[in-house]
């Protein structure tokens, strides 16, 4: 095997204490704020740290060295890598900020190691830029930054290429763009079908989306598509996704989830008007949820909300894949036990009413934790649209009970 020779060197000021910066690298909730998608530690010396990302990329290491505030040291497996390397992380209190430096060692010098040596160069530029962004803002970058095209999905195949007389039947077509986003910007149109972006082939949505996780929204970049038999090249930018402002305060975050439970809540009573209590139970297929059962499923999502809450609190979150999913029993036992439509809607409300009393009583110590309560709060006032996609599967499954 090749000598290691190669060191990777970062170092960032950043404009929060040092036992603040310290716990970004030794807790596994503070972990999943700025680096990775989940993440296990037990921060002792020989304790385990494991990272993981959505992508499928995963590490597995041991803490070598935890000075508190001042040093933390850790060994880095990662997936498909050639052998274990090292991280080191000093921090130094400067004018009430931290001088970090962050050493990545052990890397080789031959073939093997060229890819990894770039794809960390850049990731740590990258992650301690974000790492910044939350110690100092809340915000995590990875979704502020997140880029949208503004455009909606179409079926494409060889029959609808013939028909469009697009030669290729490998791409992604596009069955309308958005008033003012990237896509309506550079003049993208309705069965204009994608071929290439950002230098890379897209021949669907999976290889567009590995193309999006390297890009920012205000990147600009070349876009590849056939209209019809003719191809075409335009410039795109990527738009900023709209973004939920988060309010400052526990008082101000949650009024601000109360008078949006007030207007879903609203809406929804509106989806129940002049429904019978049989429409309502009849599941509109075997293994579907009825409208009750889809009422249980958002009282369950409010239960789940109350655990995560109190999770992040304690600074101790849940590993991502513990997660039971949707499953019918549990909403058709919830369903059962509120059995009508008043007594579901009423169970909500006061499900929703806990959740705003729990953000109300946020300890001004979590508050402060920036990184933390800018998640929580963004994924709270984000889940308006989700929310009403339920209230179409209530009104589909009503709809289609009352056909039967």
């Amino acid at each position: 095997m090749p000598s290691k020779t190669q060191t990777l060197k970062f170092k960032r000021t950043v404009n929060a204490p040092p036992a603040e910066v310290y716990r970004m690298f030794t807790n596994s909730t503070a972990l999943r704020e700025w680096l990775c998608d989940a993440a296990q530690t037990d921060p002792h010396k020989g304790g385990r740290v494991h990272l993981w990302w959505n992508s499928g990329y995963y590490t597995t290491g041991e803490f070598t060295v935890l000075s508190p505030d001042k040093k933390v040291a850790f060994t880095w497996s990662g997936r498909g890598e050639p052998d274990a390397t090292q991280v080191q992380v000093s921090l130094t209190g400067k004018n009430g900020g931290t001088a970090l430096t962050l050493t990545h060692a052990g890397f080789g010098s031959g073939k093997t190691w060229s890819k990894s040596v770039q794809e960390f160069t850049r990731g740590w530029e990258k992650n301690l830029e974000n790492l910044q962004s939350v110690l100092e803002t809340g915000q995590d970058l990875r979704f502020t930054l997140r880029p949208m095209l503004g455009v909606n999905i179409g079926e494409f195949n060889a029959e609808i290429a013939a028909k469009l007389g697009v030669p290729v039947a490998e791409g992604i077509r596009l069955d309308g763009v958005g008033e003012g986003m990237g896509a309506h910007a550079a003049g993208l149109q309705k069965n204009d079908v994608l071929v290439g972006f950002g230098g890379k082939k897209v021949t669907g949505w999976p290889s567009l989306v590995s193309v999006l996780q390297t890009r920012r929204a205000g990147d600009k970049v070349p876009v590849v598509f056939y209209r019809g038999k003719e191809k075409k090249t335009v410039t795109m930018e990527l738009s900023r996704r709209p973004l939920p402002e988060v309010p400052s305060t526990a008082d101000a975050l949650a009024e601000a989830v109360r008078k949006m439970y007030a207007g879903l809540d609203a809406e929804l009573a509106q989806c129940f008007e002049g429904v019978s209590e049989e429409d309502a139970s009849r599941r509109p297929a075997p293994g579907e949820w009825s409208a009750k059962e889809t009422v249980a499923h958002l009282i369950i999502g409010e239960r789940d909300t109350h655990a995560w809450i109190a999770d992040l609190i304690g600074s101790q979150e849940r590993w991502s894949d513990d997660w039971s999913g949707n499953i019918l029993v549990r909403h058709g036992a919830t369903a059962a036990v509120y059995s009508t439509i008043p007594a579901l809607l009423e169970e909500l409300q006061r499900n929703e009413a806990e959740t705003v009393a729990m953000l109300a009583a946020l300890p001004a110590e979590f508050v402060a934790r920036k990184g933390s309560y800018w998640r929580l709060g963004y994924s709270l006032l984000s889940l308006a649209d989700h929310t009403r996609e339920h209230f179409a599967q209530i009104r589909a499954a009503i709809e289609a009970a009352r056909k039967q």
